[in-house]
Order: C-alpha cells, then structure tokens, then sequence
C-alpha cells in the first residue's frame, strides 16, 4: 500500500482512449504514473483481473457509484488490473465508467 507523502513507482501504464485528441492516439496509451498524478489526488485500487464475476458485479460498481469524490479533494479514481488496455477498455465500456473510473492497464503488473 501507498501511505500518503510517498513516491509513487516510476512505472507506466495504458489507457485506451477511444476518441484520438491532440496528443493521444486511438489505441492504448503509455503514461508515467508519477507524471499524471503530479499535482492531483487520485485514488488507484487495483483488481485481480477483468470481467471476474465478484470485480464487475460489486467491485467497479461501487467505485463507479461513489465517483464523484470531488468534495473530499479526489480529483480522478483509477481502476489498475493486470490486464491489457484493450481488455480494460472493454471492461470500462460494459460497466459504464466513461467520466467516472479510469481503467488502467497494468499488463506488466509492475505497479502490481
């Protein structure tokens, strides 16, 4: 566990962005960690896999449900598994994150 007022891993991650804007292509997308996290509170969980029956049905709902964490000062809340970022992709269309959770990819699972 990362305890507040320590470094982040230097490691990199995917997202698939689905819509190609300036500087992000459609496809999946390496970023340092440390990088996107500089300056923002950002809630990370990590989930052993995509599409397990007890992450999709409860897990993600939950994060999903309580996204907007603004008022306590979160500015994003990131959703890591060891998957690849197409699969997160995938996962984050059928349990409708857009604009709430982010699903990481981690395939690596370096972070992990």
């Amino acid at each position: 566990m990362i305890k507040v007022g320590e470094t982040l891993p230097d490691v990199r991650f995917f997202e698939f962005i689905e819509e190609a804007t300036e500087g992000c292509a459609v496809e999946p997308n390496a970023f340092p960690v440390r990088e996107r996290c500089a300056g923002k509170r950002v809630v990370i969980f990590g989930l052993p896999g995509a599409f397990t029956p007890t992450c999709s049905a409860r897990h993600v709902p939950g994060y999903v449900e309580a996204a907007d964490l603004s008022a306590a000062g979160i500015d994003e809340v990131w959703c890591v598994s060891v998957n690849d970022a197409f699969v997160m992709s995938a996962w984050g269309r059928d349990l409708q994150t857009t604009g709430k959770v982010k699903m990481i990819a981690d395939g690596s699972a370096r972070f992990t």
